[in-house]
C-alpha cells in the first residue's frame, strides 16, 4: 500500500498567527503550536486529533504511546420508546394548582412525577499501544507537538544514538487515522502494537505472510488487526463496532500473536485505522436494523490501497487547511519568545503573571476552530460535552448533549469564526429531536402540536425529561433545551443567507418550537393579559423565597420567558421570509406581545424569579436569566440601557470566580455591555492553569479554567469552554446585525494593536480588519454576499458602507 516515504524534512503548512499592522503590512507570523518537553501522564496533557468522526487523544510515550480511540457514534442504548411516560401529563395541572397557591414544596415534590429516564452514555472506542522494544527506557531532546495550522500531531526523541519521529493526523476525506514512525537509523524500529478496549471486545491479528477471514467472514489484509465488539449493555441492545489497524513496515519483519502484532528491524512504519459502527440513525435499532459495519470498515481500509501515505496526507491537508485557513488573528503583540516555552509552562506562567501572554491568548482562541473542525463533521451527531474525545468508560455527565447551555455553546463560534459548515451535524440531529420530542409534548405535557426538548439528550435524540423520577427538578424537569436550540436555526440563517436552508429545514423547525410555546403559556392569574410558563425552573439554579424556602419549582421564570421571547422573535421573522403562513405568525406575534417584561430586583439585577427571591447560592455557575443579552439581542447598552445595567449587576453579584463553560460564557455577556477590560479579565480567568483531574502532586491547581493540553476544566473537561472563549474573543471584537456593524466594542487595552481576517458578520459578511493606537486607527474591508448598505460604528464613528453582492467594500476610521 505505502508507495513512498515522505520526507521528515517538510514541514506542515504555516497560515499562522500572521502580525498584520493598522496599515496592512505582515510584520512576521508566528506558528500556531501547542508543543511539549514531555510525554503525556494525564488525559489532560494528550493531544486530541479527529476528523469529525473518530479521534484519538495521543500520548506520545516511548516505553508505551497511549492513544485512545474515540467514534462520535459510539453509545449505550437504542432508539427512544414513542409511548414513554405516555400520560404523565395529568401531572401539570396539579403542578400549577401547587404553584399558584404558593405551595413551592409541593410543587417540588409533584415535579418527579413528570421526569423520564436519564440519557445514555458516550463510550471510549478503545486504546492503542505502541511499546518500544528497544530496551533503552530515557530519551533524549523530547518533543511532543500539535500544529493547529496543519492538523497534525508529532512528536520525536533520541534512544542511544538515533532519532524517532513519529506523526499522526485524523483525516476527513479518507476516513482514517494514520500514523508514520520514523528512525534515521536503519533498522532501528522495533515496537509491539496492540488494541484493547473498556467495552466487551475481541481481537484477532494476522501477521504479514498471510492473510484470513474473520468470524463473520470479513477478509483481513496481512499485517492487520482487528477488534469487534459492543457498547456497555446487551449485546442486542448496544451499538456494536469494527476497528481495523493495518501495519506496514519499511524493512524488517512483523509478526502476529493474540491480539498483538510485532515489528522488528524496520526503517519506517505507517499505522492506519478505521472504524466504523452499526450506528444507522437515532429511529433505528443498531442491531435489528444496524448499518453494515465490518463491511463499512472493510471498504474503508482496502479504499486505502488507492493512495500513498504521501497522499494521503496531502488530502488530509488540503481539506483541513480550506477550513482552518479562513480565518487568521493577532491579538496585540505576541512575543515569539513565547513559542520557545512549553505550553503547559507558558499557560502556567500566564497565570501566574497576570495574563502576560497575546500568544496564548491568539493560540487558544484558534485552537477552538480547530477542535470544532475535529469534532463536528458526521452528519446528525454534533460534538458532545467530550467534543468526541473521552478515555472514561463512563464519562463525567454520560459525555451526552446538555441542552440548557453545554450544546449551544458548542456552536457560538460556528458562524462567527466561518466555520460555518461544522454546524451541519446539528440541523440532523434537531430534526430527530423534533421527532421525539412531538411525543414527548404530548406524553408529558398534554401537548398536541409542536415538540420540545429537555435538559439532556444523547445520539438516540432523547427529548424527555430526566431524572427517572427521583432527582432534583431544578435539572431534570427543564423543557425549554428545544426552543433554545432552535436559535442556532436562524443565526445559521443571517450569517449565510441561505433561503433554501430556510425554508426547507430551519422554519419548519422553528415553527414547530413554537407550536409547543404557544400551548406551553398560561395565563399570568397576577397579571391579567400576560402570558408567563409554569411550571418553570431556571436550569440547575435553586431560589430562596422571602419566607425562608429553599426550592427550584416556580412560575414565569426569567430564563423561560428570554427563550421564548427570541423563539418567537426569530420564527416571526423567518416565516416573514418564507412567507404563507400569516395566521400562525399572527398567532405568535400576539403572544409574543403578551409575554411577561423582565422585572428589576432590590439589588439593582435583573430578576431571575417571577418574584424578587434571591438565589440560594449568589455566586451560582448559571446566568440563564441573561439569555437575553447573549446569546439573544433582547438587552443592548444602546436600545435597553435599564436592563443592560441591571444585567450588569447580576454578573457583579456572581463575580468572577466559575467553572470554565460559564466563564466562557461571562466573556460573551461582559462584551455584549461592551466592557472591554472586565470581558478580557474574563478571558484571562479562562486561561486559569489547572492540573489534571487525577494529578496529586504538592503544586496541584483545581479551578474552572485551562487544562495543560488547553481543554476546558469544567473541572473535569468538558469541550464547551473552548467553544465559548472562541465565541467571546469574536464578541469583543465585532457585533451587529444586518443594519449595523459594531467594530472593536469590546476592545481592551491590552489588545491595543491587531488584526482579523475572516471574521463572519450576520447579513452575509465577512471581515479582514487591522487597527491600531487602541482602535483609534482601524480598516476594515467587508466582503459581503448581498446588495445593500451596511452602518459601520468604531467608537463614536459612523460610516455607511455600500453593499455590492459579490465584492469587497473598504471603511476606514
Amino acid at each position: 500500500m505505502t508507495k513512498a516515504i515522505i520526507p521528515w524534512a517538510v514541514t506542515a503548512i504555516l497560515c499562522t498567527c500572521a502580525n498584520i499592522n493598522a496599515t496592512g503590512q505582515d510584520t512576521g507570523s508566528l506558528p500556531l503550536k501547542l508543543w511539549y518537553d514531555r510525554p503525556a501522564t494525564f488525559f489532560e496533557e494528550s493531544l486530541p486529533i479527529g476528523n469529525g468522526k473518530i479521534g484519538a487523544c495521543v500520548y506520545g510515550g516511548v516505553e508505551d504511546n497511549i492513544l485512545y480511540l474515540n467514534d462520535i457514534t459510539f453509545w449505550t442504548g437504542k432508539p427512544v420508546d414513542p409511548n414513554l411516560d405516555a400520560g404523565a401529563s395529568r401531572w401539570i395541572p396539579k403542578i400549577r394548582e401547587a404553584l399558584f397557591a404558593e405551595d413551592y414544596a409541593l410543587a417540588d415534590s409533584l415535579q418527579l412525577h413528570v421526569q423520564g429516564p436519564n440519557s445514555q452514555y458516550y463510550q471510549p472506542l478503545g486504546t492503542l499501544h505502541i511499546i518500544d522494544d528497544n530496551g533503552i527506557k530515557t530519551p533524549i531532546n523530547y518533543r511532543r507537538e500539535l500544529n493547529l495550522d496543519s492538523a497534525f500531531c508529532r512528536d520525536s526523541y533520541m534512544l542511544g544514538d538515533t532519532r524517532y519521529t513519529r506523526e499522526y493526523f485524523a483525516s476527513n476525506p479518507d476516513k482514517v487515522i494514520a500514523i508514520r514512525i520514523h528512525a534515521e537509523k536503519k533498522g532501528a524500529i522495533n515496537c509491539r502494537l496492540s488494541l484493547t478496549a473498556q467495552v466487551p471486545h475481541q481481537v484477532k491479528s494476522v501477521c504479514a505472510k498471510s492473510s484470513d477471514f474473520d468470524g463473520c467472514g470479513t477478509f483481513i489484509p496481512k499485517g492487520s488487526m482487528v477488534m469487534t465488539g459492543h457498547a456497555i449493555g446487551s449485546s442486542y441492545e448496544s451499538i456494536h463496532y469494527c476497528c481495523y489497524m493495518l501495519a506496514e513496515p519499511i524493512g524488517g519483519t512483523i509478526s502476529a500473536s493474540d491480539s498483538t502484532l510485532t515489528v522488528k528491524g524496520a526503517s519506517d512504519l505507517t499505522v492506519y485505522i478505521v472504524n466504523e459502527t452499526s450506528f444507522n440513525g437515532a429511529s433505528q435499532h443498531p442491531v435489528t436494523n444496524g448499518a453494515p459495519y465490518i463491511e463499512s470498515t472493510n471498504d474503508d481500509l482496502w479504499h486505502l490501497v488507492n493512495y500513498s501515505y504521501d497522499e494521503l496526507r496531502q488530502r488530509h491537508i488540503d481539506d483541513y487547511v480550506k477550513l482552518f485557513s479562513r480565518m487568521s488573528i493577532t491579538l496585540g503583540k505576541p512575543k515569539a519568545a513565547d513559542t520557545a516555552i512549553p505550553t503547559d509552562a507558558l499557560l502556567k506562567r500566564h497565570t501566574d503573571n497576570g495574563g502576560d501572554s497575546r500568544y496564548l491568548e491568539s493560540l487558544y482562541f484558534q485552537y477552538g476552530r480547530y477542535l470544532l473542525i475535529a469534532c463536528s463533521r458526521t452528519p446528525s451527531v454534533p460534538a458532545n460535552l467530550q467534543g468526541l474525545w473521552t478515555p472514561h468508560r463512563f464519562s463525567p455527565w454520560r459525555g451526552n448533549y446538555t441542552v440548557n447551555i453545554n450544546l449551544e455553546e458548542n456552536y457560538w463560534p460556528a458562524e462567527v469564526a466561518n466555520l460555518s459548515e461544522m454546524t451541519t451535524p446539528l440541523w440532523g440531529f434537531m430534526e430527530a429531536l423534533a421527532r421525539n420530542g412531538r411525543d414527548v409534548a404530548r406524553n408529558y405535557y398534554g401537548i398536541t402540536r409542536g415538540w420540545c426538548s429537555s435538559h439532556n439528550s444523547d445520539i438516540w435524540a432523547m427529548a424527555n425529561p430526566v431524572g427517572e423520577k427521583r432527582e432534583s427538578p431544578e435539572w431534570s424537569n427543564w423543557n425549554m433545551g428545544g426552543a433554545w436550540l432552535s436559535q442556532a436555526l436562524w443565526e445559521h440563517y443571517r450569517y449565510t443567507l441561505d433561503q433554501q436552508f430556510l425554508k426547507e429545514t430551519a422554519y419548519p423547525l422553528l415553527r414547530g418550537a413554537s407550536e409547543f410555546c404557544l400551548d406551553w403559556l398560561v395565563d399570568n392569574p397576577r397579571e391579567p393579559g400576560e402570558l408567563i410558563t409554569a411550571p418553570s425552573t431556571s436550569p440547575e439554579n435553586e431560589y430562596k423565597t422571602t419566607e425562608g424556602y429553599h426550592g427550584t419549582t416556580c412560575y414565569g421564570g426569567t430564563a423561560d420567558l428570554a427563550i421564548i421571547r427570541e423563539l418567537f422573535t426569530n420564527t416571526l421573522n423567518a416565516g416573514r421570509i418564507v412567507g404563507d403562513d400569516k395566521k400562525f405568525l399572527k398567532e405568535v406575534e400576539q403572544s409574543l406581545s403578551r409575554l411577561r417584561p423582565y422585572t428589576i430586583g432590590h439589588e439593582g439585577d435583573i430578576n431571575e424569579w417571577y418574584f424578587d427571591w434571591d438565589d440560594w447560592d449568589p455566586k451560582h455557575r448559571h446566568q440563564s436569566h441573561l439569555i437575553g443579552l447573549y446569546p439573544g439581542h433582547q438587552i443592548t447598552p444602546g436600545k435597553t440601557p435599564l436592563l443592560a445595567n441591571a444585567a450588569r449587576r447580576s454578573l457583579e453579584i456572581k463575580g468572577d470566580k466559575t467553572t470554565g463553560w460559564s466563564t466562557g460564557w461571562r466573556i460573551c455577556l461582559w462584551a455584549r455591555l461592551h466592557d472591554a477590560q472586565q470581558a478580557f479579565h474574563i478571558y484571562q480567568k479562562l486561561l486559569t492553569y489547572v492540573s489534571p483531574d487525577d494529578y496529586k502532586g504538592s503544586d496541584r491547581r483545581r479551578s474552572g479554567g485551562t487544562y495543560p493540553n488547553l481543554f476546558d476544566a469544567h473541572p473535569p473537561f468538558q469541550i464547551d469552554g473552548n467553544f465559548g472563549g472562541t465565541a467571546g474573543v469574536c464578541e469583543m471584537l465585532l457585533q451587529g446585525d444586518e443594519e449595523q456593524l459594531l467594530l472593536l466594542p469590546a476592545l481592551p487595552d491590552q489588545w491595543a494593536e491587531g488584526n482579523v481576517r475572516g471574521i463572519r458578520a450576520r447579513g452575509g459578511l465577512t471581515l479582514d480588519m487591522a487597527w491600531g493606537e487602541g482602535g483609534r486607527h482601524v480598516e476594515a474591508t467587508i466582503f459581503s454576499q448581498r446588495k445593500g448598505k451596511v452602518k459601520v460604528t468604531c467608537g463614536s464613528r459612523n460610516v455607511v458602507a455600500k453593499l455590492k453582492k459579490g465584492k469587497t467594500t473598504k471603511v476606514k476610521f
